[in-house]
């Protein structure tokens, strides 16, 4: 019988960082609604207090059934936003 030491060195993770704005000033925010409960109000309100706090400006985009993968012109028309909120569950 052998038993091992669950005992190890763990190195850093490597992270980088994406690219961002310096400024979300005149930029668009876009908002993939999943049509779960609340998800597009609570993405809404997320949105508008965003673009309040940095001069953004707010566009709808939404999603209707969460089981099925966004289509093409969707993600094309999210494509065009520098920002996009996401992302609601049960």
């Amino acid at each position: 019988m052998r038993i091992y030491a669950p005992v190890g060195a763990v190195g850093p993770a490597a992270i980088s960082r994406a690219v961002t704005e310096p400024t979300l000033a005149g930029k668009r925010i876009g908002i993939l609604d999943n049509s779960k409960p609340n998800a597009g109000l609570l993405l809404q309100r997320l949105a508008e207090g965003l673009a309040v706090r940095t001069g953004a400006t707010v566009g709808l985009v939404e999603r209707k059934n969460a089981a099925l993968p966004a289509p093409d012109d969707l993600l094309a028309r999210l494509a065009e936003a520098e920002v996009v909120l996401t992302g609601s569950a049960d």
